[in-house]
């Protein structure tokens, strides 16, 4: 999913070359939209990133390591999209109002806000440490909360916005052990998703939450060193397959950003090839 879930099956994907040709099915559905995508530089991130800027968005891609940031924008700018990077550490005092500052002085504004950079680590709960559970705290529903309030303001300026937050399935696991702390982050970034598609809709802003499935460099290390768990892993998809980062991720969550998905707000978007069990 991002820069700190890489060792979270199912988080995010840095495939070299996979589904890498932004452009290529350009439609321009968001054009002239300004789009912010917190852990842009890897996974989900990089294939979100990646799937706005095919339909036309401007995207500034925030993380902690600029070279990450860079390559995706390479691929983005050779497409012939417009991208800008900001290498941040999320939860130190002014970088959220760092990122929504640069995304209007460099950008021109703020249409689009997706809050994928991610702290919490999938361990038992007797031995998360409590200064890891605090920070996994501030870097979800604290600093996705502030950059939310922050982008709010910007995007009613334009008439409204998106917001897009990444949760995980891992909520509805049927074995929630080494999740608990992971998913009690990411539930709470889902409530308040829920609440401010009730409470901002009226200046067109929308608020969804996507759930994603897909390649990662820590799932595919962890597949290719434990190939037996890894088939049965992927079994229990009903699609058969671990998703691609721009093709099941990305280019759906464009779609949930444009005009064609204005009436769908407040909902949690599984993109996992029907593994979870929302209830």
């Amino acid at each position: 999913m991002t820069e700190n879930t890489q060792n979270t099956p199912g988080a995010g994907s840095d495939q070299p070359g996979a589904a890498a040709r932004p452009g290529a099915d350009r439609d321009n559905r968001l054009a002239g939209k300004v789009a912010i995508v917190t852990g842009g530089g890897q996974g989900v991130g990089r294939g979100i990133s990646l799937g706005l800027a095919e339909s036309g968005a401007a995207v500034l891609l925030v993380g902690r390591r600029m070279h990450k940031l860079e390559r995706v924008a390479e691929e983005i700018r050779s497409a012939g999209g417009t991208a800008e990077c900001l290498a941040a550490d999320i939860v130190t005092d002014g970088a959220p109002e760092q990122i929504i500052t640069t995304a209007v002085e460099r950008l021109g504004g703020v249409d689009i806000l997706v809050n994928n950079a991610n702290m919490a680590m999938p361990l038992p709960l007797s031995d998360y440490p409590d200064d890891d559970f605090r920070k996994a705290f501030e870097g979800g529903p604290r600093v996705s909360l502030t950059l939310m309030k922050l982008a709010r303001p910007e995007m009613a300026k334009r008439g409204g916005g998106t917001i897009i937050n990444l949760v995980t399935s891992a909520a509805v696991r049927w074995d929630a052990a080494n999740y608990g702390i992971y998913s009690a982050v990411k539930e709470a970034v889902r409530a308040l998703t829920r609440a401010a598609a009730y409470e901002w809709a009226a200046e067109g802003i929308r608020a969804l939450n996507v759930a994603p499935h897909a390649h990662s460099p820590g799932l595919d290390w962890w597949m290719e060193n434990n190939p037996e768990e890894a088939a049965e892993f992927v079994a229990g998809i009903p699609a058969g397959r671990v998703g691609d980062p721009l093709a099941d991720i990305g280019r759906p969550v464009a779609w949930l950003c444009s005009g064609e998905a204005s009436y769908l707000s407040g909902a949690t978007i599984p993109l996992d090839g029907g593994q979870s069990r929302w209830g």
